[in-house]
């Protein structure tokens, strides 16, 4: 969440940057937020009280899920899953899902164009970055990957190979924040 913003509207936070939101909760603040926005029964939650390590993880994960079911529905739940168990736990045999992932478009014609399309401007428009500066400092500190590559270059420029035979191409910054770029 760009300047620590959480923002309700899906146009200007994902279901799925919602979702991580939650996600990251501090383990401190796991049962007072399930009692607080969510819908669970108390007994059901009392029963997670005592939980820690492994098993908080999983209550971090029943308050990410019933927090953005309450917002933007269950439906987007399964996308969310599927993108996290794709991208983060290398599941689905190969089949990567970004569903759930923000997403800008950009032409053919501007990859190909003389100026192309800079790789930090791409991290801004996906929220990835606030500023040209964070996305540089980003690629600096190592933390910026275009699809499994680290980005070493901070003046790179997408181009049509790095899409490859694909429509699409993931950015990630650090560990957990990721979003698409494709080809309209």
């Amino acid at each position: 969440t760009a300047g620590g913003a959480v923002w309700l509207n899906a146009d200007k936070l994902s279901e799925y940057d919602y979702w991580q939101f939650w996600r990251n909760t501090s383990d401190d603040d796991v049962i007072r937020f399930l009692k607080l926005f969510t819908e669970l029964p108390l007994e059901e939650i009392e029963k997670m009280e005592g939980w820690t390590g492994a098993e908080i993880n999983k209550a971090k994960i029943v308050l990410a899920d019933e927090a953005t079911a309450l917002l933007h529905g269950r439906e987007c739940l399964a996308a969310i899953h599927d993108t996290i168990d794709t991208m983060f736990k290398g599941g689905k045999g190969g089949y990567s899902s970004t569903e759930g992932l923000n997403r800008v478009f950009v032409s053919e014609d501007d990859i190909i164009s003389e100026n192309g399309v800079k790789i930090i401007d791409m991290f801004v428009r996906l929220g990835l970055a606030s500023s040209k500066k964070e996305a540089r400092r980003l690629v600096q500190g190592g933390g910026a990957r275009l699809g499994d590559d680290k980005i070493s270059d901070e003046n790179a420029i997408l181009t049509k190979d790095d899409f490859g035979n694909n429509k699409e191409v993931t950015l990630r910054a650090g560990k957990k924040r990721a979003g698409v770029v494709e080809l309209k």
